[in-house]
């Protein structure tokens, strides 16, 4: 049986890896959710086949009542919840850990090694952190505790104490066993968790997505140590190791300390430097007629979009539109930046539900070499992700944050609702160039006007 089991959990443990590699892609993504289920019931069926007196009720129960609830909201969140329920989600391994380290820190029939109790301590803090830490992002995302960044003096010593502290009741529970100073340090780990995400903005958000994803990873090999459970170790260690290298990629396209994120507190100077402008300004407005006619009558249209895409869910009524300049010989792609909208990929993922060709849709670095032949750019939603200031204006909080160079196409179109600033609380400049356009309105109304202009 033990022999059956390692080889159970292996192949599990394969599926996982196999899975992580399919989420790489969009083409693949379908494939990868496929393996990772399979993996997934592999390794519950192998755990209850090895687990000596189960109870099978109060697990059975647990597994129908997380799988019903987990199909539901599958069902019914919109894709602009997306991001919370993804925070919402580490915010439940994240607890799970803290569960299961209590629970083994207070099984009197074990014995723990001093490597084990290492093991304990890591993955409950870690798991502490990241569950009150993803509760905030969740909050933050979802607009119930408010994306601006909260500060005070002395808050990174206040971080600094508090780890302090909480090593120093984990020093205690390693040298005395006493199951107090193991609950204050995960007492003190789940305040850490809070004051470590709040004085971050909610334009940083998509980078603080990323890395709960890497410490909810991290949490679980390190349970998975306590536990004994290799395919849990495996996973755990594919999470946290993937999360951690994608939200390096994510600090990079913000132009952020990968060392800032960890600390915490990376986003407050950007939030607090943004602003309106300081004074009148003059722009172009136009209607959707004029829009479709311009986008109609050119060679080549790249299309940018950004969270007000999500938020009117204009995504199926934009491909209608640009499959309809594609029939008259107009060059369509859709450029992406990393952090587009609330989350990793959640432009990627938008696109994909509305049925994008694939080879339409480049990323930054492929495509920004190609504004500057471009006939029209469609800005839609999107604000800070294509403001020049990121490249030239050193005094600007974004400065040297890499952008899409849609100010260097010939036409420039934006899709807003109003001339107010984007996330980061920063005026864009690329509004008020003589090359660009602001039609204003709903997106999706404005889209459907611009496909009514194009069919006739």
């Amino acid at each position: 049986m033990e022999n059956i089991s390692a080889l159970l959990y292996l192949v599990a443990a394969v599926l996982f890896i196999l899975a992580l590699k399919g989420l790489s892609s969009p083409v693949s993504a379908l494939r990868g959710n496929l393996y990772g289920m399979i993996g997934m019931v592999i390794a519950v069926f192998t755990t209850f086949m090895i687990m000596d007196k189960p109870v099978l009720g109060l697990i059975g129960g647990a597994i129908i009542a997380g799988g019903a609830i987990g199909a539901w909201k599958a069902k019914t969140v919109e894709m602009t919840g997306m991001p919370e329920l993804v925070a919402a989600m580490h915010s439940l391994v994240g607890l799970s850990a803290v569960l299961i380290a209590v629970a083994a820190v207070y099984h009197t029939g074990e014995t723990h090694t001093p490597v084990q109790k290492v093991e304990l301590f890591i993955g409950a803090f870690i798991g502490a952190i990241t569950f009150t830490a993803s509760v905030i992002a969740y909050g933050k995302l979802s607009g119930r505790f408010g994306a601006k960044a909260v500060t005070f003096s002395g808050q990174h010593l206040l971080n600094l104490v508090l780890a302090i502290a909480m090593v120093g009741f984990g020093v205690v529970y390693f040298t005395t066993d006493s199951h107090a100073a193991f609950l204050a340090m995960v007492a003190v780990a789940l305040v850490l968790g809070v004051t470590l995400i709040i004085p971050i903005g909610g334009a940083d958000m998509p980078v603080v997505v990323s890395m709960l994803n890497s410490y909810s990873g991290w949490a679980a090999a390190g349970i998975g140590f306590t536990l004994n459970n290799p395919v849990l170790i495996i996973a755990g260690a594919c999470v946290g190791a993937s999360g951690a290298i994608l939200s390096y990629i994510m600090c990079k396209a913000m132009n952020r300390s990968i060392v800032s994120v960890l600390l915490g507190g990376f986003g407050a100077e950007a939030a607090a430097g943004g602003g309106a402008a300081s004074g009148p300004k003059n722009y172009k407005s136009g209607s959707a007629e004029d829009a479709a006619f311009l986008m109609s009558n050119a060679d080549s249209v790249i299309i940018v979009p950004g969270y007000g895409l999500a938020v009117s869910r204009a995504q199926h009524a934009l491909q209608e539109f640009a499959n309809l300049l594609t029939e008259k010989g107009v060059n369509v792609r859709y450029a992406i930046h990393p952090v587009a909208g609330r989350m990793p990929g959640h432009m990627n993922v938008l696109l994909a539900e509305a049925e994008v060709p694939y080879e339409q849709v480049q990323e930054m670095e492929e495509i920004n070499s190609d504004f500057a032949n471009t006939d029209v750019v469609l800005v839609i939603g999107a604000n800070d992700v294509v403001n020049p200031a990121a490249l030239k204006d050193k005094a600007s909080p974004i400065y040297g944050m890499p952008i899409l160079e849609a100010h260097k196409a010939r036409t420039v179109i934006v899709v807003k609702r109003s001339m107010s600033v984007g996330y980061a609380g920063l005026d864009n400049e690329l509004f008020y160039m003589d090359k660009t356009m602001m039609v204003f309105g709903d997106a999706k109304k404005v889209v459907e006007e611009l496909v009514k202009g194009v069919e006739h």
